[in-house]
């Protein structure tokens, strides 16, 4: 006997309807869920919301440097001014720019400005990294380059390459832009790291301990790096048989590619070239005319840097005369580094015609 097969197509419409009404609430959930967890910084599936943030950090750092001209906020009596506010902040002096705020904007009239880059040697890099809205333990590496060009001399020409390196950093993200400007193409490169060290170096060039008449003593440091360095943190130690003197640096600034002059009397200081010329006379650590500071005979001077968090000093560079150095002066004389070793008094000389800033 054949059996009968009955359909019910309400109880079917209403099953079909059920699957769907379920469907769409449980992705409308997910939507939910994912909306939450993205604004908590929270971690579903392979997203890293570190490496989101990171990535979030250099794009939003390259559109601040490369969508307009930037700008610059003087700080009067600790209070910023936005009244004098202005986007010619490539004008200011590294000394006027670390004592405000400034971004960094590169651009102007659409093209990038290379005056405004050349600037980027009056930033100091924490001063570029708070433009730029970076957050406290992120790093930097910025890199700009002429990659082509009709000028076969400024093909590879390298505009501006500072910050910190990534190597031990925990993680990395980089942002590139190009810019296709008078029959050339320049890049930018910014790469944003997760921790990093700082490895600002200074050099002292050389070292005027015995001046003629009532000039001043005098030392050169060169800072080779293209960012700014700021002298917080930076100290300099002067030993004269048991005599020990030691000057910690609480402020100051020297632009990038260039000298600053240490001196006992800025007022009478020949400062060439430099950038900057700081005064250590009033700090009782460099003398003019009768007051004899530095040895005459023998002599230390090192050039030391304090990490940030850490205690002890670490000894940058350090310069020897007199004793068994080889190196005696007479009045007008100064002591010349080679640009070799650190620590070794063969890579310093005796010069007649001392040439402070240049």
């Amino acid at each position: 006997m054949q059996g009968t097969v009955y359909s019910h197509p309400e109880r079917e419409d209403g099953a079909i309807t059920a699957v769907i009404e379920f469907l769409t609430a449980f992705v409308l959930f997910l939507m939910i869920l994912t909306a939450f967890l993205s604004l908590a910084q929270l971690e579903m599936g392979s997203n890293d919301p570190a490496l989101d943030r990171l990535d979030g950090a250099a794009v939003l750092g390259m559109d601040r440097i490369s969508s307009d001209e930037g700008w610059f906020v003087p700080i009067q009596n600790e209070v910023l001014d936005y009244d004098n506010s202005t986007a010619n902040w490539h004008l200011f002096s590294a000394k006027q720019l670390d004592s405000g705020r400034v971004q960094a904007g590169l651009i102007v009239n659409g093209k990038i400005n290379e005056t405004k880059i050349n600037a980027l040697h009056n930033l100091s890099e924490d001063g570029f990294a708070i433009g730029i809205g970076l957050h406290d333990g992120y790093s930097f590496h910025l890199n700009i380059v002429v990659t082509e060009s009709s000028d076969v001399q400024r093909m590879g020409q390298v505009l501006f390459d500072g910050g910190t390196e990534k190597h031990g950093t925990r993680s990395s993200s980089t942002s590139y832009r190009y810019f296709y400007q008078n029959d050339e193409t320049i890049q930018i490169i910014l790469e944003v790291h997760d921790g990093g060290r700082k490895n600002n170096q200074l050099q002292i060039t050389e070292v005027h301990p015995r001046p003629t008449q009532s000039g001043p003593e005098w030392v050169e440091i060169y800072n080779p790096n293209d960012f700014a360095v700021s002298l917080y943190g930076w100290s300099l130690t002067h030993t004269s048989g048991s005599s020990v003197s030691n000057l910690l640096l609480k402020e100051g600034i020297i632009t990038g590619k260039a000298t600053a002059i240490f001196t006992g009397d800025a007022s009478s200081q020949v400062s060439g070239n430099a950038s900057e010329v700081i005064d250590l006379g009033l700090e009782g650590f460099l003398g003019v005319g009768s007051i004899d500071i530095l040895a005459n005979g023998n002599g230390q001077l090192a050039l030391k840097y304090t990490q940030v968090f850490e205690s002890r000093p670490v000894d940058i560079q350090r310069i020897n005369w007199g004793g068994d150095t080889g190196l005696f002066l007479i009045n007008g004389q100064s002591i010349v580094w080679d640009g070799t070793s650190m620590f070794d008094s063969a890579s310093w000389s005796i010069s007649d015609e001392p040439t402070p800033g240049n």
